[in-house]
């Protein structure tokens, strides 16, 4: 197939990502960042590899994250090769944590309907005596938890650093501190200009938006549609501290540097990305509960990042119909799908390999359906 030139608008780890898998082809790829300006949840994200919830409500995107997992090592390893980046991927299962038997039976039934889905989504209910053996530091108020094998996590700043300096190892282009305001397409000769406000432009056959909470506006100048709504998370780190949490949990995971990371709240207040008093006691109030050896720990740092939610907290990827060779991907799970972005996603909006089965599950026009509703999971 012939290699187009190829723009990816959002230099996140979605963004990234797709433009890692894109140059790794030896297409010629673009990518236009914000920079520091954007909101950008790469870098407040919890840094989770996680699939043994996801999919709730949504078979398709069950089976897209249990694929996900599977290609994380690959990549990890690339990463490593490519650049000498350790984003330090610890893949040897992931804990959920409950505080009440209701908690415990909704999981298990949830999680029982998600286990056929693509090569079969394994999992453990745990009461409190089993989850005890595994994880000795949980608090008297744990009921038990759920445990899946194929989890884990990775440090997403380091990701987000590996995957453009791979970028710059495959020849791509990055161009930062651009806000792109207008996607034009030429009907006549194909492809497309992107322009920002100070009057800088740029061309290409083919263009990936991948811009986080600015894909709502940009996607619709190409016929697309991608209600992404913000969603603050505040998260709190704290000191370095001998190792006891040998997997992460929905709550709480400790770094290979030792810290511990805590999380998370939700919470729908526009564009703020700040922190509040009242949440970060939440959070640490919640994590004292689920180990109460963090009561004498020291925060050392606490920041708000905000989520690019949809409807149904579901990833989207189509391409225009109106104007071919537009795209748009968004997802608010990027650290997990990462790997399916750069060696399935990125490969198919280059249009070197045919379209992933049942992507058209993703499309954003679902939400245009009256006959559906939709809820996402935070």
């Amino acid at each position: 197939m012939h290699k187009e030139e190829v723009i990816v608008v959002g230099g996140g780890v979605v963004g990234a990502a797709i433009a890692f898998g894109i140059a790794r082809t030896g297409s010629p790829v673009t990518v236009l960042d914000q920079g520091d300006i954007a909101h950008r949840a790469s870098r407040g994200n919890f840094g989770l590899v996680w699939m043994q919830s996801k999919g709730d409500g949504f078979p398709p995107y069950a089976r897209w994250a249990r694929e996900a997992v599977e290609h994380w090592a690959p990549l990890a390893k690339e990463l490593l090769e490519r650049t000498g980046i350790d984003v330090a991927l610890q893949q040897s299962g992931g804990y959920w944590i409950g505080f009440s038997d209701a908690e415990m039976r909704a999981r298990e039934t949830m999680l029982e309907k998600l286990r056929p889905m693509g090569r079969g989504i394994p999992y453990e209910m745990l009461d409190r005596a089993a989850l005890k053996q595994r994880l000795p530091a949980i608090g008297p108020t744990v009921a038990g938890g759920s445990f899946c094998p194929l989890d884990g996590h990775v440090n997403p700043l380091k990701l987000l650093h590996a995957l453009h300096a791979g970028l710059k190892t495959l020849g791509a282009r990055i161009h930062s501190n651009v806000d792109v305001t207008h996607v034009v397409h030429d009907k006549d000769r194909g492809g497309f200009e992107l322009r920002s406000p100070e009057g800088r432009a740029w061309r290409a056959q083919r263009v990936v938006l991948a811009a986080g909470l600015g894909n709502k506006a940009l996607a619709a100048q190409v016929g697309l549609h991608a209600p992404v709504s913000p969603n603050r998370g505040q998260v709190l780190i704290t000191e370095r501290l001998k190792p006891f949490l040998p997997c992460p949990t929905n709550k709480a995971r400790q770094t290979n540097e030792g810290t511990v990371q805590l999380g998370y709240s939700v919470e729908d207040v526009g564009f703020d990305d700040g922190t509040t008093p009242s949440a970060i006691e939440w959070i640490a109030r919640r994590a004292i509960a689920t180990f109460p050896i963090l009561s004498a720990v020291r925060l050392v740092r606490a920041w708000g990042a905000l989520r690019v939610m949809t409807p149904d907290g579901c990833p989207i990827y189509q391409e225009s119909q109106t104007c071919p060779g537009a795209f748009v991907a968004t997802s608010h799970s990027g650290v997990s799908l990462a790997g399916t972005h750069a060696y399935v996603v990125g490969p198919w909006m280059a249009g070197l390999s045919t379209a992933p089965e049942a992507i058209h599950e993703f499309a954003g026009d679902r939400y245009l359906d009256p006959t559906r509703s939709f809820a996402n999971a935070h």
